[in-house]
């Protein structure tokens, strides 16, 4: 095989390189050292396969050099910190192993240093750490072990970016994180961190994204992330954090994806819930022990997507406010304490969800309604497709509208107290696919519903 640009005109290449998407495979030629005023290659998303080419390190003027998306494989070459005026490296997402060379730290103009989705060992050399001109370092999707030096930031002013998800580190989160005060994405999610999460991080006031989920941390939630008041994202799941959510976290009013789920907080949520949190899209809270009622003032947080309460302790009755969020899409309710309005036979939030129009899933099992389907269950939109309400005490007949919901294909209402007979309107619900009635006093005749494809249990 001819190398590629092996024929080309070199001289008709001064300063930059690119041939990015493209399906370009095999090797670049070592022509390319001819190229001395080069000061971009930009090969990104080819098949360049093999080791990444040494001769690289000899184009004296070269200040992009962009590799990713190919299949290069080997070490990283410690040569690269020959190109003295290199001011971005990327080469993620190739098959790279081995450790990364300290010699890296040595490119003083280097702005943007990514690594991420190889399969780089070892850990972090600290000389990374002492790169005064960096303002983005990528190394998630790794091996990499190791703990994070105590000085972290101390030569690192201009960072806006510091992405190390998916890693082997351990240790703790050093509170010194606070001197890269232009930090914007923080993600230390998918690692071995113990520890509490330092208090410090709250003065981190231009972050917009912090993800420390999936990791080992303990202790409470620091207050002092309240104080993050551009925070859009705040990633805290599977960790083993503890006692209440700060008030504070619920006035973010920037916040738009929250999730904390999978810990061991507790307490109530606050009793203006939402008012706070006008731009609040997607929340995720499940699996702790949070308790208490959910405020009917949720329905502020008028932009909310999904809701994840489920596997709490949560009382009282289901909020009929949910019925005012337009854009709500997924609502998970079940394992809780969730009870009907006394009042009422019928639970009337289901009634108030039918104006979502949206919304797709709906999973209140492991309840106590004990209350009524309403008919007006038959009103949801056509993007409905799950609804789970086993366990919970329902009675009464299953309404005939239900057979309405032409999209549904979970139907889940098993172990209750329905009577009466099976809605033979259930025969036109062309989407089935999973059907659960059993553990019910229910008679009579079992209608044919050929649509269900995948599990009948009656």
């Amino acid at each position: 095989m001819v190398p590629f640009l092996h024929t080309l005109e070199i001289s008709h290449f001064s300063y930059p390189l690119t041939i990015s998407n493209n399906t370009f495979h095999g090797h670049l030629s070592q022509e390319l050292t001819h190229l001395r005023r080069l000061k971009l290659i930009d090969v990104t998303r080819n098949n360049f396969s093999g080791a990444i080419p040494s001769f690289l390190s000899s184009l004296p003027n070269l200040q992009f050099l962009y590799l990713s998306n190919n299949q290069y494989s080997g070490e990283i070459p410690s040569s690269l910190s020959n190109l003295t005026n290199l001011q971005e490296l990327r080469i993620q997402r190739n098959f790279l192993q081995g450790k990364i060379p300290p010699e890296i730290g040595n490119l003083r103009y280097l702005t943007f240093l990514d690594l991420q989705g190889n399969r780089l060992t070892g850990s972090i050399p600290p000389s990374i750490f002492n790169m005064t001109s960096l303002t983005r370092l990528a190394i998630i999707h790794n091996r990499l072990v190791g703990k994070l030096p105590v000085d972290i930031c101390d030569n690192l002013p201009n960072l806006q970016v510091l992405l190390l998800s998916s890693n082997n580190l351990d240790g703790r989160i050093p509170p010194n994180l606070q001197k890269c005060s232009n930090l914007q994405l923080l993600t230390l999610s998918g690692n071995e961190f113990t520890g509490p999460i330092p208090r410090e991080l709250g003065n981190l006031t231009m972050l917009t994204i912090l993800h420390l989920g999936e990791n080992h941390l303990e202790g409470e939630l620091p207050a002092e992330i309240g104080n993050l008041h551009n925070l859009q994202v705040l990633g805290l799941r599977n960790n083993k954090l503890n006692g209440s959510i700060p008030a504070e976290i619920f006035n973010i009013s920037a916040l738009q994806i929250l999730t904390m789920y999978g810990n061991q907080l507790c307490g109530s949520l606050p009793l203006d819930l939402g008012v706070g949190t006008p731009d609040l899209e997607e929340v995720y809270l499940g699996l702790n022990e949070l308790s208490g009622r959910i405020a009917p003032t949720i329905s502020n947080s008028s932009k909310l997507t999904l809701l994840d309460l489920a596997d709490n302790k949560f009382t009282g009755p289901i909020p009929d406010s949910l019925g005012s969020l337009e854009f709500l899409q997924v609502l998970f309710l079940g394992g809780n304490n969730f009870m009907n309005e006394p009042s009422s036979s019928e639970l009337t939030f289901v009634s108030s969800l039918t104006n979502c129009r949206y919304l797709r899933e709906v999973v209140i099992e492991d309840n106590s309604l004990n209350g009524f389907l309403p008919s007006s269950i038959g009103n949801f939109s056509d993007s409905f497709r799950m609804f789970v309400a086993r366990r919970t005490k329902l009675k009464g007949t299953i309404p005939e509208e239900i057979g309405n919901l032409s999209g549904l294909g979970v139907l889940a209402l098993s172990h209750n107290d329905f009577t009466g007979s099976i809605p033979d309107k259930l025969r036109s619900m062309k989407n089935l696919q999973e059907f659960y009635l059993e553990n019910n006093s229910l008679s009579g005749t079992i209608p044919e519903i050929s649509a269900v494809c995948g599990i009948l249990e009656l």
